[in-house]
């Protein structure tokens, strides 16, 4: 089950459930889209690309599969990237 975090790990800003600006790596760090393009749609923390978060919904429709029965997490991760180091690994990667 995804964790849903409440914020993006490197601005900070909140990713409510429903946000369509959420982006996850397949580790689910969390981050903007607009963080994302800053890190040139790379993870820092594993080096994995970005998809769109999915979205859970908020109300039971089928089997109970909602926001109720799993609510999405309230522990933030707040790990600001340093943005050079970033770009310059990422180009170290992509030789």
């Amino acid at each position: 089950m995804l964790e849903l975090r409440p914020n993006c790990e490197h601005c900070g800003c909140a990713l409510p459930p429903d946000s369509p600006l959420a982006r996850i790596c397949s580790f689910e760090c969390t981050f903007c889209a607009d963080c994302v393009a800053l890190l040139q749609h790379a993870c820092p923390n594993c080096g994995g690309n970005f998809v769109p978060r999915p979205v859970r919904p908020a109300t039971d429709t089928r089997h109970g599969n909602d926001l109720k029965h799993y609510p999405a997490s309230t522990s933030t991760r707040y790990r600001p990237v340093d943005l050079a180091a970033h770009l310059q690994w990422l180009a170290q990667q992509r030789k």
